[in-house]
């Protein structure tokens, strides 16, 4: 199979096609305008363009389905060309605001939720992706395709910033490679420019990667999904913890490279009787203690077959109001397309049934 066009930064392909800077006019057509062949590049001449075509393909997903949550959230589930498909959220942060004229007043805010796996291999109890095992890494043009496909179906334009969270299928540095590759594609300015500040990878936990990831320097964010402040629970949670402890994941973190302004995110799934009590908030400002942390709290967002529930929400504001009080930045996240396929997973899982 000819290979993606997107699996290439702008440098690797100034590499591959000369005059270099025809590199610069490819990249511009594939993340400004978003075409889907060679031949819509109209400024390459023709000889260029049969030379793309010959060596390489564009990597288009195929949208198998959409739903629109009344919150403005739109959750897609892409077909890969192998025929596996991937899932990815728009989340819409912020409405767009006008003056009484009728001229935008603020853009829209988004943030993209993205997948890096077909399928995960960590295997969590509460995560709806691991019970359909791990089938493959996604490629760097794979992940790119995702947010391009996305802009170009919700128009949006070129210059408009989004924020970019690898946190959808998959664990991010269980395919760091590609990951990586795809974070410097977007992070181009030539490209989507969307700047490493506003990227955040999310991991279970994997610390010999989280110490790999900060050597790369890529500036991105990181973001911790915790869900347990002792071994014995996480395990229980997450057998992933067996590998990589509690106290391993907090040593990579504290040696991690972060921006002075940001801090790290500390993921907790707050389940309902498993996880949602004060003495799990004590722990966990115990266990972030020295670390220039944010903690975001989760809503579980029940599916079919799961024994766990949502937790309370006078629970959830005892945790946060314990952490705040003693100076943990805390914040409860709202809980976005419950009325559609909220859980990770669960509109693949949902097609695959039918």
């Amino acid at each position: 199979m000819k290979q993606s066009i997107q699996d290439f930064t702008q440098e690797e392909l100034s590499k591959e096609i000369k005059p270099s800077f025809r590199a610069k006019q490819i990249y511009s057509w594939l993340y400004h305008k978003y075409v889907t062949s060679f031949d819509e590049m109209k400024n390459l001449p023709k000889a260029l363009k049969d030379e793309l075509k010959e060596s390489y393909r564009i990597e288009l997903l195929k949208i198998v389905k959409i739903e629109d949550s009344i919150d403005g959230s739109r959750k897609y589930l892409f077909e890969l060309e192998d025929g596996n498909t991937v899932e990815a959220v728009l989340l819409l942060m912020k409405k767009e605001q006008y003056h009484e004229d009728g001229t935008i007043k603020h853009q829209a805010k988004y943030t993209v939720c993205i997948s890096c796996q077909v399928g995960c291999k960590v295997g969590c109890a509460f995560c709806l992706t691991a019970k359909s095992g791990f089938l493959r890494n996604l490629t760097a043009g794979e992940i790119v395709e995702q947010i391009r496909l996305i802009k170009k179906d919700n128009n949006i334009d070129a210059n408009r910033r989004l924020n970019i969270v690898y946190m959808g299928m998959g664990e991010p540095l269980d395919n760091l490679d590609a990951v990586a590759k795809s974070s410097r594609i977007f992070a181009d300015p030539n490209g989507m420019a969307i700047s490493p500040n506003r990227q955040t990878i999310s991991t279970s936990g994997l610390s010999s990667k989280i110490i790999k990831l900060g050597k790369m320097d890529l500036g991105v964010n990181l973001a911790i999904s915790l869900h347990a402040v002792d071994d014995e629970l996480r395990e229980q949670l997450m057998p992933i913890n067996k590998a990589y402890n509690i106290k391993s994941i907090i040593d990579a973190v504290k040696a991690f490279p972060i921006n002075q302004r940001k801090r790290v995110m500390f993921e907790y799934l707050v389940i309902k009787d498993v996880n949602d009590d004060l003495k799990s908030a004590k722990k966990l400002l115990a266990l972030l203690d020295g670390i220039k942390a944010k903690v975001n709290l989760i809503y579980f967002n029940p599916y079919g077959g799961t024994d766990f529930k949502r937790p309370n929400l006078k629970d959830m504001i005892a945790f946060q109001e314990y952490l705040t009080k003693r100076g943990l930045l805390c914040t409860i996240r709202e809980s976005k397309g419950l009325d559609i396929s909220a859980a990770c997973g669960q509109l693949r899982d949902n097609e695959k049934d039918k």
